[in-house]
């Protein structure tokens, strides 16, 4: 935007993360499964380590849109490949725990870490220039690789003889579809506040970039409280009745976006927040809890490849429609599609 691309070019980077994503998840999976999972997160942080040492000498001779679009592609494969290898960890590392209190203090630190890191990085760029900040994320990630690899390895779960073939197959029964389908909600829900809530407020509700920005800590407040709502909240109520619960209410949150104004749109972008991160962690544990460690990270990689085809789907419709229908229909109408799915999936909930 400051180089002068404008909006295209913002449109152009989310659709180049989003496709990078949906080819690297499958293949992240299957790399998580056949190797050591700490050598491939170190791995995926050496090699985001090279790419924004070069990166940041390549901003110094040419058109920076090139290199933020190069750049998209390599940090979103590194990413999923880390972000896979390290959550399929969490059952093993995080023996002496439930799942749902592993998952929830690693959710809990990568939100903080994000937020301190968005933070860092707005700085920089306000006091320095856009090398010298891709510069701070290479040491970053050198820093995280060599945290890595102090991270005790796997414990391998014994079996019996002839049972490796049959705990290493990803079986995709009705437990696997329903969290697809699940997480596939939730992150279109994600992405519908990232894509469509920008225009929702500056030009919807007359709002600045004051406001848009309350918005977005709104967000991220809920978001932190929404992992620390889950530990005492996997107590009372089994997972699966939890997340149709919170599908429900999220529809019922977007659908309330249509007759709100502010301050109480932070008060509902807040409560979407809480309950897009009980979701997105129960859908973790569930997964952890229903699929043998050896498939675990091919589970991973078609669940989130479902996630980011819908996403895909839904920023082209957002594209095509977004002149003629204000932000507030298309989170009503996602609302409407979202109530559907959560009673379909009432009706196919699988026991687990």
């Amino acid at each position: 935007m400051v180089s002068g691309h404008g909006s295209p070019a913002v449109a152009a980077f989310f659709a180049i993360v989003s496709i990078a994503e949906l080819v690297a998840s499958p293949v992240a999976g299957w790399m998580a499964d056949r190797y050591d999972r700490r050598v491939l997160y170190a791995a995926a942080d050496a090699v985001r380590f090279v790419g924004a040492s070069a990166f940041a000498v390549l901003l110094i001779a040419n058109d920076p849109l090139w290199t933020i679009l190069l750049s998209a592609v390599l940090f979103a494969t590194s990413d999923r490949i880390a972000l896979t290898a390290s959550q399929c960890m969490i059952p093993s590392v995080g023996i002496g725990f439930t799942l749902a209190t592993a998952n929830s203090a690693v959710f809990l630190l990568t939100q903080s870490g994000s937020l301190c890191a968005a933070s860092l990085t707005g700085l920089l760029l306000y006091v320095s220039t856009p090398t010298i900040t891709f510069a701070a994320m290479a040491v970053a990630f050198a820093l995280s690789a060599l945290c890595m690899l102090f991270v005790r390895r796997e414990q391998k779960v014994p079996h019996h003889r002839g049972a490796g073939s049959i705990r290493s197959t990803l079986h995709v029964d009705a437990r696997l579809v329903y969290l697809g389908a699940v997480y596939a909600f939730l992150f279109t829900g994600g992405m519908l506040v990232s894509v469509v809530g920008p225009g929702f407020v500056l030009d919807e509700l007359r709002g600045d970039a004051v406001d848009f920005g309350q918005l977005e800590s709104a967000w991220s407040a809920g978001s932190i409280l929404g992992v620390l709502l889950l530990m005492p909240l996997v107590r009372v109520v089994r997972i699966c009745v939890l997340q149709l619960v919170v599908l429900a209410l999220t529809a019922a949150f977007f659908a309330l976006l249509k007759v709100l104004d502010l301050p109480l749109v932070l008060v509902a972008f807040a409560s979407l927040g809480v309950l897009y991160n009980i979701g997105r962690v129960g859908v973790e544990v569930m997964l952890q809890s229903t699929v043998p460690g050896p498939a675990l990270g091919r589970a991973k990689g078609a669940v989130h490849c479902v996630g980011v085809l819908l996403g895909l789907v839904l920023f082209g419709i957002i594209a095509a429609v977004a002149d003629d229908i204000p932000p507030s229909t298309i989170f009503l109408t996602f609302a409407a599609i979202l109530a559907a799915g959560a009673i379909v999936l009432s009706r196919c909930r699988p026991r687990v």
